[in-house]
């Protein structure tokens, strides 16, 4: 009978080390998969906004702008309700907005 048990216990370690052989050998696979795919592909670049005081007075400057611009806008539709009126302001305000910028803020775009 202990002879029995002994052949059994062998053969349950021998699995075991099938498995354990298999299970490390498919993880091996599995690194090197990875690393070979990690190689290929190219890694995200990460965008970030400058986080500065010149930047940050940069990004207020462009703010006013935008609000100046759309302001006028709103003013010009609200008090000339013809569309020629509003196309011209709106022509004048792309032309005059850099010369504006440059005078105000001492930068240019």
């Amino acid at each position: 009978m202990s002879k029995e048990r002994a052949r059994r216990r062998a053969e349950r370690e021998a699995e075991r080390a099938r498995a354990i052989q298999a299970n490390e050998d498919r993880q091996a696979r599995l690194a090197r998969r990875r690393a070979v795919i990690g190689r290929l592909t190219p890694r995200p670049v990460r965008v970030r906004r400058p986080g500065g005081l010149l930047a940050r007075r940069h990004r207020t400057q462009n703010v006013l702008v935008a609000l100046g611009f759309l302001i006028v806008q709103a003013i010009a539709w609200l008090l000339w309700g013809s569309f020629f009126a509003s196309f011209a302001v709106l022509v004048l305000s792309v032309l005059l907005v850099p010369v504006v910028v440059t005078l105000a803020f001492d930068r240019r775009i």
